[in-house]
């Protein structure tokens, strides 16, 4: 098949994605005890106004500090509303402002739309003007919406700001060179993450299989560790059964060469997307909870332990 034709096909795959799947979380991992207090909202960036909802902590904390935080989809897919229980659970019990953010999605925008629009939302929300501390500032995400966290990251650092205390990267996909097909799963067929749909979600997403070594691609292909130094410092969150975890293992060493590794953190026994595809709510509450304890401590300008890979 020529590489016009496999993009064809990607892109209407991925839109059919786009237009059937909406992965609600299972009810075992909606945590409907967490009542949540939210506002709508939209942000000016480069792609113009972008939807956001705003999840606010309990009151009487002081000036809270923030999160700006990345929902996932293979890059294609663009429901913030499937991350709502992680929302709610994290203001709850970190204190902090959480910006639940959609943004544009492959095939209409292809890479780097989304990490450049991303960026911009990272120095809205750092805006000394905002109702919350923009200094004491976090960025994450879960699968595409890690690696986009990463990018975020990676910008912050080449721009000179804004300052990020704490990056989130929640079994995400950090090397879109290697083809999902050559990624190993510990359980086979079974994996969430099947080989074809890696392969519709990275051709739609990046087109050209050169691109995809660019460091806000595939942060975990590279070999310039160097250039991560002064990089924000990263919780980096893979899941036992996930054909990314190798990835994540990876780029977890190459922050830590550089003294930018918080913890690296791997939930045992579940596939990726655990926390919302699965009736795992004891092993979520608890991956949530080690989660929140590195962002309580990043927002209180702590030093958390440091643990290698």
């Amino acid at each position: 098949m020529s590489l016009l034709s496999l993009l064809l096909v990607a892109d209407t795959l991925a839109r059919v994605f786009a237009a059937t799947v909406n992965p609600a979380p299972k009810r075992a991992v909606r945590f409907p005890e967490i009542a949540g207090h939210t506002s709508e909202i939209t942000i000016p960036t480069r792609y113009g106004p972008t939807p956001a909802t705003v999840y606010h902590p309990p009151a009487g904390a002081g000036r809270p500090a923030a999160y700006v935080n990345v929902h996932g989809g293979g890059f294609v897919v663009g429901h913030r509303e499937q991350d709502d229980p992680w929302c709610r659970y994290l203001a709850a019990n970190s204190g902090a402002v959480v910006i639940n953010t959609d943004y544009v999605l492959a095939p209409g925008h292809r890479f780097p739309a989304a990490p450049h629009q991303l960026y911009d939302i990272a120095c809205w929300a750092a805006d000394p003007g905002r109702d919350w501390d923009g200094t004491r500032l976090c960025v994450g995400g879960q699968s595409a919406g890690g690696s986009l966290s990463a990018a975020v990251a990676r910008l912050a650092l080449e721009n000179g700001g804004p300052e990020i205390a704490l990056q989130v990267l929640h079994y995400a996909p950090l090397d879109l060179v290697t083809p999902t097909r050559d990624k190993p799963s510990v359980i086979g067929p079974r994996a969430v993450m099947k080989p074809w749909m890696g392969a519709v979600f990275d051709t739609a997403y990046i087109p050209d299989p050169a691109q995809r070594r660019d460091r806000l691609a595939s942060p975990a292909w590279a070999d310039d560790s160097a250039d991560l130094a002064g990089i924000a410092p990263a919780l980096v969150v893979t899941a036992e059964h996930d054909r990314l975890r190798n990835e994540a293992r990876r780029y977890a060493a190459r922050l830590d060469a550089v003294g930018a590794l918080v913890e690296y953190y791997e939930v045992p026994g579940v596939d990726h997307g655990y926390n919302i595809m699965s009736d795992a709510a004891d092993i979520t509450r608890r991956s949530y909870a080690h989660i929140v304890e590195y962002v309580r401590c990043a927002i209180a300008s702590d030093d958390p332990p440091r643990e290698s890979p």
